[in-house]
């Protein structure tokens, strides 16, 4: 036993031997000076701070620098400045090119026919004329679109009609309707009451059905324990939670019915009606008074830019400040034409 022991050597173990061979990269080969220079320098450079280490400054020492920029400008200030430089741009093409005011009026005319159709009350009385149908026919199109979407949600057949008419309606120009609407209720608001609603109805319908696709079904079963059903459930549950789909249905809605109203007018105003701002802007341009057709374009632009602020600033005050709604998840699609 004693001699196996003895004999016994275990495993053996082998150092690498250095390669004997060096194609003149590896340091052996360098001269003796060229490796202590070389070490030399490398430690220098280790060592030493470089001037970028040396300039830097923390950020809380640092001397902020004023930076002018143009998206650090507050909104309003950044649309005015754009709209002065339009106007500027438009006063200087009709004064030096001389611009046949029968074709385009200038700013400052189009400014004295403003104060004037405000002040002596015409273009005031069409505008709240324009204004008044408008809102009737909000009314009926959204009550049309809360019915229909309500029976739409609780049964299959309701759906299926939401759908088949939505599919016809929606892409159908409302405008197109008119004549219809002229054979059956005359020259008068009511076939105007009938267009805008139509125009309405569909946008709100689609909106209002997809925010009560997306209500949680946690919600719904929290419903169903307080003991609400049908109507109740809806005006309860479905339509708080659907409200960021609301009034983005709203706001696309009323842009639908704006450009249908005044186009509709101006096809009363050639058919012989008269009254909203349509009919004042095609009665001007018969009588050849540009200033007064500009001066009715550009309060259809700020009627249209009151309002879309008017719908901001509800989402800013509601669904964005209740955390429903980004402020990045703002409706910008553009709607379709009328």
């Amino acid at each position: 036993m004693s001699r196996r022991l003895s004999t016994f050597r275990g495993p053996t173990t082998r150092t690498p031997r250095s390669s004997s061979r060096c194609d003149g990269t590896c340091a052996s080969s360098w001269p003796k000076t060229n490796r202590t220079s070389i070490m030399r320098s490398l430690n220098r450079t280790t060592t030493a701070p470089s001037a970028r280490t040396r300039a830097y400054v923390p950020p809380a020492q640092a001397v902020a620098r004023p930076v002018w920029r143009w998206s650090h400008l507050p909104i309003t200030l950044r649309r005015s400045i754009l709209l002065m430089v339009f106007v500027g741009i438009w006063q200087a093409y009709v004064s030096l090119f001389d611009v046949s005011p029968l074709l385009v009026a200038s700013p400052l005319d189009v400014g004295d026919s403003f104060i004037a159709g405000w002040t002596s009350g015409e273009l005031a009385s069409a505008t709240l004329l324009t204004l008044k149908i408008l809102g009737m026919g909000m009314a009926f199109g959204m009550t049309a679109a809360a019915v229909f979407t309500t029976v739409a949600t609780w049964t299959r057949i309701g759906e299926d009609v939401l759908v088949l008419l939505t599919s016809m309606l929606n892409p159908l120009p409302s405008i197109a309707i008119l004549p219809l609407a002229i054979l059956w209720f005359g020259l008068s608001s009511t076939a105007l009451v009938v267009v805008i609603a139509n125009a309405v109805t569909w946008p709100i319908a689609i909106n209002l059905s997809m925010g009560f696709r997306t209500v949680p079904s946690t919600l719904l079963m929290v419903g169903r324990n307080l003991g609400l059903r049908g109507a109740r459930m809806v005006k309860d549950v479905l339509m708080p939670a659907a409200l960021p789909h609301i009034i983005s249905g709203v706001k696309t809605g009323w842009a639908f019915g704006w450009r249908t109203i005044i186009a509709a007018e101006l096809v009363f105003g050639v058919a012989g009606g008269g009254g909203g701002l349509g009919f004042f802007i095609n009665e001007s341009r018969y009588f050849l008074r540009v200033p007064d057709v500009f001066a009715g374009l550009v309060t259809i632009a700020l009627i249209g830019i009151a309002l879309e602020t008017l719908f901001n600033l509800i989402e800013k005050k509601t669904v964005i400040k209740w955390g429903m709604k980004g402020e990045a998840e703002t409706d910008t699609t553009p709607a379709r034409s009328q």
